[in-house]
């Protein structure tokens, strides 16, 4: 990817790709407060990411290396779309209701709804006697649980930034009722998603060309998202980018919240693994709650907080649980075999 490489440049890369999902959410919240429909905003960031994607997956993955497209994969990345398009629905609309650390702290909600889907796919064994098994078990029910706090106890105020950009934005005091509409799309949101990353890891396992993979995604995103928001937004005014917010917050999602959050964390991902990738997960309701406090006048509740330790103790919990089992595997292919006269003994 033309980085510097050193011993930092993975932890910078990923400290900026979280900063850019957490920026996401803020732009986008921000043009739907102007009356930009989650629909369009779909549409439009999808449609941009696939231009952007089609000349760069051809030129990393050549015809000559990447495997032969069949109807099954065609397929496959069409489920890809349809699960993609949910996700980013359900999603944004949970955005809107919301605010951004809280919608940052239910994203940490995703790698424990992914343990359960590889349970029941039977991509995880129920070794319930395992260590790693029940420490991915513990810590996807207590992740759970911290959604719940984070969706239905939203507490006292904690910290606020008492500035005349809030005076511009209609959903500052949310009510509770948005809290729990916005938590439900959010859950929501994690679930597609973690079906998602099921399927998209059984096409991996067929087809190991990433960014073509991607393009064929978003490009299925945007038609299933253009398609849906005709049915349902019958005012025009929704696909117009003006104020220049809705214009920036299109481009915004299409270069740095697919091209560049994308390729970084894939970068980062092929040198120091998937646990470090996810590691930097509750970095992102750190972030969240200091741009959305600064830029959107958001609130710090009380029950953001305490939701949110509670949610990243359980994130760390499978974490610990899925390393601990990764490290087993590769000390069971490290370790050398001593040979007797009778069965070989594994040490």
């Amino acid at each position: 990817m033309g980085l510097p490489e050193n011993e930092t440049t993975p932890y910078v890369g990923m400290v900026l790709a979280t900063t850019a999902q957490v920026g996401l959410i803020i732009i986008s919240k921000r043009a739907m407060a102007t009356g930009m429909t989650n629909y369009t905003f779909v549409a439009y960031s999808n449609a941009l990411a696939a231009l952007i994607l089609l000349p760069l997956s051809l030129l990393v993955h050549r015809s000559s290396t990447r495997p032969p497209l069949t109807f099954s994969l065609i397929w496959g990345f069409f489920s890809l779309g349809v699960l993609g398009c949910l996700a980013q629905l359900t999603g944004y609309t949970g955005i809107n209701y919301t605010s951004a650390a809280f919608a940052s702290a239910m994203l940490n909600l995703i790698p424990g709804f992914t343990f359960i889907l590889a349970v029941i796919f039977g991509m995880e064994k129920l070794a319930c006697r395992s260590s790693s098994f029940l420490a991915k078990a513990i810590g996807t029910v207590v992740s759970i649980a911290g959604a719940f706090v984070v969706t239905l106890y939203k507490g006292p105020q904690i910290l606020t930034l008492h500035s005349s950009s809030k005076l511009n934005y209609p959903n500052f005091y949310l009510p509770q009722s948005n809290w729990i509409i916005g938590g439900l799309f959010l859950a929501a949101d994690c679930a597609v998603a973690s079906g998602y990353i099921i399927v998209q890891a059984l096409i991996l396992a067929k087809y190991p060309a990433e960014l073509i993979i991607v393009f064929f995604y978003c490009f299925f995103a945007a038609i299933l998202s253009t398609i849906v928001s005709l049915v349902v937004d019958r005012d025009l005014s929704a696909w117009a980018l003006q104020p220049n917010i809705r214009l920036f917050a299109v481009l915004y999602s299409g270069i740095f919240g697919s091209a560049f959050q994308v390729g970084v964390t894939a970068w980062c991902l092929h040198k120091k693994g998937p646990l470090f990738v996810a590691m930097f997960h509750p970095l992102g309701i750190v972030i969240a709650a200091s741009l959305g406090i600064i830029f959107l006048g958001d609130i710090l509740y009380l029950g953001i907080l305490v939701g949110s330790i509670i949610i990243v103790i359980g994130f760390y919990s499978v974490m610990w649980g899925k390393a601990k089992e990764v490290k087993v595997v590769e000390n069971s292919e490290k370790a050398p075999l001593l040979t007797t006269d009778e069965d070989p003994i594994r040490v």
